[in-house]
C-alpha cells in the first residue's frame, strides 16, 4: 500500500524477502508518482550501501533503454505503476539486499525517491550433478558386439562340454576290457612244464 504524495514526489514499496530456488528471480518495485516529468530511469542496485547497480530501464514517450551489469543476467520492464526485473542465472554468491530506485530525468527538477526498506534475495545452493563420460560409440555397434561375444562363448562351452563328454565315455569303455592272459593255477606255480604232460617214471632207470 503508497500513501498519497504531494506534488513531483516518489515512493517506492518493495517486498521484504525472496528466496530464489531455481537461479531464477523475479523483483517487483511498486511505486507511486504524481509529478509531471516525462523521462524516467529506475535501476536496481545490490548492497546495503546500494554500490552495484545490477541493471536498468530508461522511458519516455517514444523509447526504451535497457542496461545489464556484466556480472549479472537482468532486464527491467516497465509498467503502468511498477517496474518488473527479472534476474536469472543467479548463484548463492549473489544472495544480498537490492533497492529499487526511480528516477525524473526530465523536466526539471530532478526527482528520485527515498531510499525504501529493499528486498533480501536469498538464493539457494544447486546441488552439483556430476555427470558420467558418455560412450562416443553408438548404442546399436555395443550391442551387436556383446550378442557376438555371447555367441561365441556359448559356441566354445558348447565344444569343451562335448569333448569332455566323449573323452569320460571314451576312458569308461577302456576300463572294461577283461585281462584274457591265461595263468597257471596255484599249485602249479613253480613248476616248469604245463599241466598237461605225463609225469615220468624215474625207477625205471634205477638199476
Amino acid at each position: 500500500f503508497l500513501p498519497s504524495l504531494p506534488e513531483n514526489k516518489i515512493l517506492v514499496a518493495q517486498h521484504p524477502l525472496l528466496i530464489v530456488a531455481n537461479q531464477t528471480a523475479t523483483l517487483v518495485c511498486n511505486y507511486t508518482y504524481n509529478g509531471t516529468g516525462k523521462e524516467f530511469r529506475a535501476s536496481l542496485h545490490k548492497g546495503t550501501d546500494s554500490s552495484v547497480e545490477v541493471c536498468s530501464i530508461s522511458w519516455n514517450t517514444t523509447k526504451i533503454n535497457r542496461n545489464s551489469n556484466k556480472e549479472f543476467n537482468c532486464q527491467g520492464d516497465h509498467h503502468k505503476d511498477k517496474i518488473i526485473f527479472n534476474i536469472w542465472n543467479m548463484n548463492a554468491n549473489q544472495t544480498d539486499i537490492y533497492f529499487c530506485k526511480i528516477e525524473v530525468m526530465y523536466p526539471p527538477p530532478y526527482v528520485y525517491n527515498e531510499k525504501s526498506n529493499g528486498t533480501v534475495i536469498h538464493v539457494k545452493e544447486t546441488p552439483t550433478q556430476i555427470q558420467e563420460p558418455q560412450s562416443t560409440i553408438p548404442l546399436w555397434i555395443l550391442a551387436t558386439v556383446t550378442g557376438i561375444l555371447a555367441l561365441y562363448s556359448m559356441l566354445i562351452t558348447a565344444v569343451f562340454i562335448n569333448y569332455w563328454q566323449k573323452s569320460k565315455k571314451k576312458v569308461y569303455h577302456q576300463s572294461d576290457y577283461m585281462n584274457m592272459t591265461p595263468r597257471h593255477p596255484p599249485y602249479q606255480k613253480n613248476k616248469g612244464y604245463p599241466s598237461y604232460a605225463p609225469t615220468r617214471d624215474y625207477t625205471a632207470y634205477r638199476s
